[in-house]
């Protein structure tokens, strides 16, 4: 468990000891080195949110046939185009994103690094202004300008954070999207594979589509609940909401296929 991790963990239970163990300076050394965990973390979010979009938006695309009354061959057809075309979008929608956040930040990045070169006392009276804000006052405010304006990237990375509040990404656009993609997939498939599997065993021919509300209602309380690990939040808490969500996104397209299901035949 990371040291941040336990940070959070023991605000939580407002547990000091834990806390102040997780501040020594052995714990804030031994972070540098466990820093290979949060290059490992950074696509978490996408397959986590790429899991929870999968299986809702192809759980409405089924209970919303279902309502209609329509065959199971329907079912998987709107299914698998919902699944490959919605998570094609999503992964470019990914791509896209991260791709546009990097261009924007390189080029504020540029711009800075020009101004340091070309403009340095301005710059220099702007990180002075910055830290002046932050209480720094006297010798210590020359200080703090004079290490700060002594490095190049040390002074365009302080203009990117402090004067322009970036934080740089980090992540690759196109693993980004292929993570998406991916667990879009692999969330998406399970209302069909529910579906399909109840339809074809005998005596829950009759209740397909109750079989596979159920089998997808697990999944995405499971689902759900991966979203702690992004989310920090209490497990059964962020699993109960996406099973909600989920839950009230199928009744919705339920509803709608049910009242439709006459003209859509017609």
């Amino acid at each position: 468990m990371s040291r941040l991790e336990k940070a959070r963990q023991a605000h939580e239970r407002q547990d000091l000891a834990a806390a102040r163990a997780a501040h020594t300076p052995e714990a804030i050394r031994r972070e540098a080195v466990e820093e290979h965990e949060e290059e490992r973390g950074k696509y978490l979010s996408d397959a986590v949110y790429g899991a929870s979009d999968g299986i809702v938006t192809t759980f409405a695309v089924v209970a919303g046939v279902a309502g209609a009354a329509l065959s199971p061959a329907i079912v998987l057809i709107l299914g698998m185009a919902n699944l490959l075309g919605d998570g094609f979008s999503m992964a470019a929608g990914a791509y896209l994103s991260n791709r546009s956040e990097q261009d924007y930040q390189r080029k504020e990045r540029e711009r800075e690094l020009w101004e340091v070169e070309h403009f340095p006392e301005g710059e220099k009276a702007e990180v002075r202004e910055i830290y002046a804000r932050k209480g720094f006052t006297g010798k210590d405010l020359d200080r703090a300008v004079e290490i700060i304006t002594s490095d190049r990237e040390r002074w365009v990375e302080t203009m990117m954070q402090e004067e322009l509040q970036i934080i740089e990404e980090r992540k690759d656009p196109l693993r980004a999207a292929l993570t998406t993609f991916v667990a879009f997939l692999i969330g998406g498939i399970i209302p069909l594979i529910g579906y399909l599997a109840a339809a074809r065993v005998p005596g829950l021919a009759s209740h397909t589509f109750a079989v596979a509300s159920v089998v997808t209602g697990l999944t995405m309380f499971g689902v759900g609940a991966a979203r702690s690990l992004v989310t920090h939040k209490a497990w059964w808490r962020t699993g109960l909401e996406m099973f909600l969500v989920g839950s009230l996104a199928a009744a919705v397209a339920y509803l709608v296929g049910f009242a439709l299901k006459g003209t859509v035949l017609a």
